[in-house]
């Protein structure tokens, strides 16, 4: 069995024991092995444009917003953008700030006819500690030393 199969498979069941309706769900260096290993993998930011200006960016993601800023708008074309920017056999990987909006991206995909469709938990940057009021500190694709720039 290859790596890419590994990965996966492990994604694959990380779904099926929540009952997820998208293909599968990746750590963050998961996500970045696959993507380093997968041709034509592609990893999908829906953060707000603001988010990326204020936090930093993944080198070679394609971004589409999933809801805009301010007022949190969802954004009525994300899957015309999304089928218009990727190749409908792609394997995508979807990440925001937490996990949480990837999450329904996702979703969304899966549940418009678009297969292999993944989430990245933890996010960007990861849950908040509750200790602090920060993120950036317990898990996400940050603390977690993956590539990414300031805007």
């Amino acid at each position: 069995m290859g790596r890419i199969t590994e990965l996966l498979d492990t994604a694959h069941s990380r779904s099926q024991a929540h009952s997820w309706s998208f293909a599968g769900a990746l750590l963050p260096h998961e996500a970045r092995e696959l993507l380093q290993l997968a041709p034509g993998a592609r990893l999908i930011d829906v953060r707000s444009r603001a988010e990326l200006e204020l936090n930093g960016v993944i080198p070679d993601t394609l971004h589409v917003e999933w809801q805009f800023w301010p007022g949190w708008v969802l954004n009525p074309h994300f899957l015309t953008q999304l089928t218009q920017a990727t190749d409908p056999e792609a394997l995508l990987i979807f990440i925001c700030r937490t996990g949480a909006r990837s999450y329904r991206a996702a979703s969304a995909c899966t549940e418009g006819g678009r297969g292999n469709c993944y989430n990245v938990l933890e996010g960007f940057e990861g849950d908040l500690n509750k200790a602090t009021g920060h993120r950036n500190e317990l898990n996400g694709w940050k603390i977690r030393g993956q590539p990414w720039t300031q805007g």
